[in-house]
């Protein structure tokens, strides 16, 4: 049992329609995380890991179960602006610069004014891209676009931020880069408030390097096979990914794939 529950999801499963034969995503799938935490899911392909993001985030509707954010349901908790989503690609818009992607949400959201939010030069300092405010998203690296969207994710101060797989297109050394910044960018931005991420990826390194727990799902229909738990300590950097510990860890996670390879 996690203390100080903020994400609750209970019996989740989801069926997309399909002719002639439905599709089973997921079933009866539960998960806990608490306040603050960074939780990661890692599965097989096709194990339903990108729609418990969307379903957490208010994007879809489960066909069962249940889902709470700090007790209220995604789409409350998505109307007041506490979830913030970044994507694989990071979805900027071309004919605005840097500053311009940054402040974008406020510009097409109206919410209480009162609402904490991040000021946007104050979002791109936290990011490290003071020096390209004015730059357009061609202009940079994929890395850099990337902590673009992050930034942009965190405008609202949401007490939730979700990944899917936001390093998957870059190379395996910016890939790398990119785990220790996002942790630099997490412990940076959670100092007013705890900020819990649940981390969707493909990569075991990742998942270890990033996380808390582990969350370990089973081939379609996705269920929860296992959590790990990740006692490494923070702060963590490359040097950590020599050590016995994640070694460990790594080997038991690559276990519990292969036993649930179709």
């Amino acid at each position: 049992m996690v203390a100080s529950e903020h994400i609750l999801v209970e019996g989740l499963s989801k069926v997309f329609p399909h002719r002639g034969r439905p599709l089973e995503a997921l079933r009866r799938l539960d998960l806990r995380v608490g306040w603050g935490e960074f939780v990661s899911v890692i599965g097989p392909s096709g194990c339903g890991k990108s729609t418990l993001l969307r379903i957490v985030g208010g994007l879809l509707e489960p066909t069962a179960g249940r889902i709470h954010i700090d007790g209220r349901s995604p789409r409350d908790a998505q109307k007041t602006k506490d979830i913030g989503l970044v994507s694989q690609d990071p979805s900027l818009l071309p004919w605005r610069t840097v500053l311009g992607n940054v402040t974008l949400p406020l510009e097409v959201n109206r919410i209480d004014r009162r609402r904490p939010r991040f000021q946007p030069q104050e979002l791109l300092e936290l990011v490290g891209l003071s020096a390209f405010a004015d730059y357009h998203p061609h202009q940079l690296s994929g890395g850099m676009q990337q902590r673009v969207a992050i930034a942009r994710a965190l405008v609202f101060q949401p007490s939730l931020l979700l990944m899917d797989e936001p390093f998957g297109a870059l190379d395996e050394i910016t890939r790398s880069a990119m785990r220790y910044e996002l942790l630099r960018i997490w412990q940076s931005a959670r100092s007013d408030r705890p900020r819990t991420v649940l981390f969707v990826t493909h990569s075991i390194s990742e998942a270890i390097a990033l996380s808390d727990r582990v969350v370990v799902l089973t081939p379609r229909p996705g269920q929860t096979r296992a959590v790990i738990d990740i006692e490494l300590p923070r702060p963590r950097d490359e040097s950590i990914e020599r050590s016995t510990q994640f070694l460990d860890y790594a080997q038991q996670l690559r276990k519990l794939l292969k036993e649930e390879s179709p």
